[in-house]
C-alpha cells in the first residue's frame, strides 16, 4: 500500500509518496485547480494500491478531497499537529512543501485510526449558516458598541441596558430619542441604528434557517436537555459526521472532555484536557451549566459528584465528559436515522 502525502496551499499542491516503510518513492507539484488535481489523480494511478493523506486544513484541502473522493478514492485527513511532530521528529531539517507532504505521508503511516474523509452533506450547510450568523453577531456587537457612544454623546442621560440593542422596542425607543437631534453625529447614530435594525432581522431568519435544518437532521440530539437549535448545530457543524468516531472515547478525545494521563511509574492520576475542538468543548460546557441550573439528571450528577469530594470544576468537568457520550450516542441514531430513510428512498 503506497500512501500519497499532499501539504495544500491556495496555489499549488505539493504530492509525496511513501511505501509501507515510509521510504519516499516520488514527488509531484500540481496547480490547485480541478486541472491540476486530475494531473495529481493521474499520477498517484501508477500506484495500484494506494490511499491519500492531506493535511486537514478545510478551506485549502476540500477541493481537493471531493475530486478525489468522487473519483472513488480512499482519502484520510491527517491534522496539522500530526504532520508538525513528525516533521520535527524527522532527520532533514528545515520546512518546505515536499518536507511537509512527507510527513504528513509518514504520520498517516504511524497512525492507524486516522478519520476517513466522506463527501460533506448537510452537516456543511448548518456549518456555514452558523458561522455566517456568528460573523453577522460579532459585526452587529461592533456596531452596536459605536451607537452607545454616539447615544452617550447625544444624550447623556439616556441609558440603555446591557444586551438590549437588538430588541425591537428598544430599538425604537432609540429612534426616537435620535429624532430630538441633528448634525453629523445624530446623522451617523440613525444609520448604525438602521443598520443593526436590519442585520438583527437577518440574524434572526439565519437562526430560523438554522433550527429548521437542525431539526430535520437531528431530533434526537435535540432532546437532550440543555441543548437548543444553535448548540446542536455547532456540535452538527464542527463534529462535520459523527461516523468519524468509531467510539464515544475518540470522540471525547476530539472535543477534549477527556482527560489526560500525567503518571509515570507513580499512582494513576489525569490532567484537564485544554486539547481538542475548543468550539465543541464550550458547548459541552454550555449544556453543562444548563443542566445544572435546572435541576434534572444533570444536577442530581453534579451533586453526587461534590458529596464524593469533587470541588464544583471537578464535578462540571465530570459531567461535561458523561454529556459527550450521549451526544455521541445520540448523533449515531440521527446519523443511522437519515442513512436508512435515505436507502429506502432509493429502492
Amino acid at each position: 500500500m503506497v500512501t500519497l502525502g499532499g501539504d495544500c496551499h491556495k496555489r499549488t499542491h505539493t504530492l509525496v509518496a511513501v511505501d509501507e516503510n515510509g521510504q519516499q518513492l516520488g514527488i509531484k507539484t500540481v496547480s490547485a485547480v480541478q486541472a491540476g488535481h486530475l494531473e495529481a489523480l493521474d499520477w498517484g494511478r501508477q500506484w495500484p494500491q494506494r490511499r491519500w493523506a492531506l493535511e486537514n486544513c478545510r478551506h485549502l484541502s476540500r477541493r481537493l478531497e471531493t475530486d478525489l473522493l468522487l473519483a472513488g478514492e480512499l482519502v484520510v485527513q491527517v491534522s496539522p499537529k500530526l504532520m508538525a511532530g513528525t516533521r520535527r521528529s524527522a532527520r532533514e531539517w528545515g520546512k518546505s512543501d515536499p518536507i511537509d507532504a512527507l510527513a504528513v505521508a509518514r504520520a498517516a503511516l504511524r497512525e492507524s485510526d486516522l478519520p476517513v474523509a466522506q463527501l460533506e452533506g448537510a452537516s456543511r450547510d448548518v456549518k456555514l449558516l452558523l458561522d455566517h450568523r456568528e460573523d453577522l453577531v460579532a459585526e452587529r456587537t461592533r456596531v452596536q458598541n459605536r451607537l452607545r457612544w454616539h447615544l452617550h454623546e447625544l444624550e447623556p442621560g439616556f441609558d440603555v441596558a446591557e444586551r438590549s440593542l437588538d430588541r425591537k422596542v428598544v430599538l425604537k425607543q432609540v429612534r426616537n430619542v435620535l429624532a430630538d437631534h441633528h448634525g453629523v453625529a445624530a446623522g451617523i447614530a440613525v444609520e448604525l441604528l438602521e443598520w443593526v435594525s436590519q442585520q438583527t432581522q437577518r440574524i434572526n431568519e439565519l437562526e430560523h434557517q438554522i433550527s429548521a435544518l437542525v431539526t430535520e437532521l437531528a431530533p434526537n440530539l435535540l432532546e437532550l436537555d440543555g441543548c437548543a437549535a444553535l448548540s446542536a448545530a455547532k456540535l452538527i457543524g464542527e463534529t462535520a459526521g459523527i461516523t468519524r468516531f468509531t467510539t464515544s472515547a475518540r470522540f471525547a478525545m476530539h472535543n477534549g472532555s477527556a482527560p489526560t494521563p500525567v503518571w509515570s511509574g507513580n499512582a494513576e492520576r489525569h490532567r484537564l484536557n485544554r486539547g481538542g475542538n475548543r468550539q465543541l468543548n464550550v458547548v459541552l460546557h454550555r449544556i453543562a451549566l444548563t443542566q445544572m441550573r435546572v435541576g434534572g439528571r444533570g444536577y442530581d450528577y453534579i451533586q453526587h459528584r461534590r458529596a464524593s469530594g469533587d470541588t464544583k470544576k471537578e464535578a462540571i468537568r465530570a459531567l461535561r465528559r458523561r454529556i459527550s457520550d450521549e451526544v455521541y450516542r445520540r448523533m449515531w441514531q440521527d446519523s443511522m436515522r437519515l442513512t436508512s430513510e435515505r436507502t429506502q428512498a432509493a429502492a
